[in-house]
């Protein structure tokens, strides 16, 4: 008889708990994220603390040194001159929620992996794996200051490319933290479980669906939503030829905002496709409940895109479209997962 693969402290069912934990706070930071973004709060805070900046300014003299430093950027020269203390406490509120929670997920990661690892309960073959998590948790804080550094000097804003990478990373870290979350609670059923394996349809479905993320992420760091309020047409047109006939092909592509936001529209659709392949495939390997949930969220974060044009890009809606986004992101790695277990 074959021995059982897991040691006897192992305890896959309660570290994938934990990851399921993890995996809330990182889509709670994918919203504050977009909603720092919204509010044009992203270059409130000028440095980079990692420890002393965990605490905001607590009197006068720390609130106005705050505030003379964001004072020298280009933002307040040529965007906000006039904006008073009050206000700009404001904007230094969403930027500050963000890295604190980024600080938060990252003690909810490390505390908790050190001490199952110290009990012998983290499964073998799971060790590495949550260590590059952990690792990429590290990197996206980098990431995060290269994208706030970005617009400190000449732009009034930062680049999108560094914003789509910021984001696109913190979606990879939360796949990476569900696939594995699943895994083990499948280990926890069955001790001689085996991890998921990626599927060709699975992998043809994420790349869709990077492919859109990276577009709304350009839309949101271009600002490209706002340049129409009308759905399916845009201002009347339905196609941009204009602005495809003023840039190279790439150039148009990547930073035109009219561009960006008709790709990003359009593109919906193939990945709902490819979405609707990978929910049936789900049903056939025996996960009727993985089908719906790709459904459902997909359903919702067309009808909340759409929404958010309609309504000017309104901050509660928005917000909406980038929390469905991280759940469907959710029900992707789900159902790719599913596939991989037949």
């Amino acid at each position: 008889m074959l021995a059982p693969p897991l040691p006897s402290r192992a305890r896959p069912g309660a570290v994938a708990r934990w990851l399921w934990w993890v995996a809330a706070l990182i889509v709670a930071m994918v919203v504050v994220g977009g909603i720092t973004r919204l509010t044009e709060s992203g270059l409130s805070i000028t440095e980079w603390k990692p420890l002393s900046g965990t605490l905001p300014p607590l009197d006068a003299a720390q609130w106005e040194a705050e505030f003379a430093n964001y004072r020298r950027i280009p933002e307040y020269q040529l965007l906000n001159q006039g904006m008073t203390l009050a206000q700009f406490k404001g904007i230094f509120f969403w930027e500050y929620v963000h890295r604190l929670l980024g600080r938060v997920i990252g003690l909810a990661f490390a505390l908790p992996l050190a001490w199952f690892w110290v009990r012998g309960a983290i499964p073998r073959g799971y060790k590495l794996r949550l260590v590059a998590l952990l690792a990429l948790g590290g990197l996206q804080g980098a990431i995060g200051w290269w994208m706030v550094a970005s617009g400190l000097s000449v732009r009034t804003d930062v680049s999108h490319i560094r914003l789509s990478v910021h984001l696109l990373n913190a979606l990879f870290i939360l796949a990476g933290t569900v696939w594995t979350a699943l895994d083990l609670r499948e280990l926890a059923a069955d001790r001689y479980a085996r991890p998921a394996r990626l599927t060709g349809i699975g992998a043809v479905a994420g790349m869709i669906l990077f492919v859109q993320l990276l577009f709304g992420a350009w839309v949101a760091g271009l600002n490209a939503g706002l340049v129409t309020d009308q759905w399916p047409l845009m201002n009347g047109r339905f196609f941009p030829a204009d602005e495809w006939a003023s840039r190279s092909v790439l150039d148009a592509i990547v930073n035109d905002p009219y561009v960006v936001h008709f790709i990003h529209r359009w593109w919906a659709w193939v990945a709902v496709a490819a979405l609707v392949v990978l929910a049936r495939a789900a049903r056939r390997s025996g996960h009727p409940k993985v089908e719906r949930m790709i459904h459902i969220a997909f359903g919702i974060q067309i009808l909340l895109g759409i929404s958010t044009v309609l309504t000017g890009v309104r901050i509660e809606v928005a917000a909406l479209h980038q929390l469905v986004g991280a759940l469907l992101v959710v029900a992707t790695t789900w159902g790719a997962h599913a596939v991989g277990r037949q």
